[in-house]
């Protein structure tokens, strides 16, 4: 599953750099598919969702920081654990529970969105 940034969050921004997907942006900011990623133009997510990737899209949160859950993989094939939960001194980097996904479709996800 993805995680999601509660509203615990102090906004320190530690989690930011650390998420190799770019999947964290900072409350109120416009995101984009592309950003951190090989995606460009209209995709298909693995998800069956078509996007296009350099749309500027609204913020997840005005608040705090948030997570794109269609760009979080959990860091699998990156890291051993979700580096955003590693360093975050709240603790409010938890799994989605909303957005359950399995070891192979977060694999996945990180092989379309990087394609090594």
């Amino acid at each position: 599953m993805a995680i999601i940034i509660t509203d615990a969050c102090i906004n320190c921004g530690a989690c930011e750099p650390e998420c190799p997907n770019n999947a964290i942006y900072e409350s109120a900011e416009d995101w984009r598919y592309k950003d951190g990623t090989i995606l460009n133009g209209k995709v298909v997510l693995p998800n069956g969702k078509e996007v296009d990737a350099e749309t500027d899209n609204e913020p997840i949160s005005y608040e705090y920081y948030f997570i794109v859950p269609d760009k979080c993989t959990e860091c699998k094939g990156f890291h051993d654990e979700p580096q955003c939960a590693a360093v975050c001194p709240v603790d409010c980097c938890v799994p989605d529970e909303d957005c359950v996904e399995t070891e192979m479709e977060l694999l996945s996800k990180k092989e379309f969105l990087h394609k090594d």
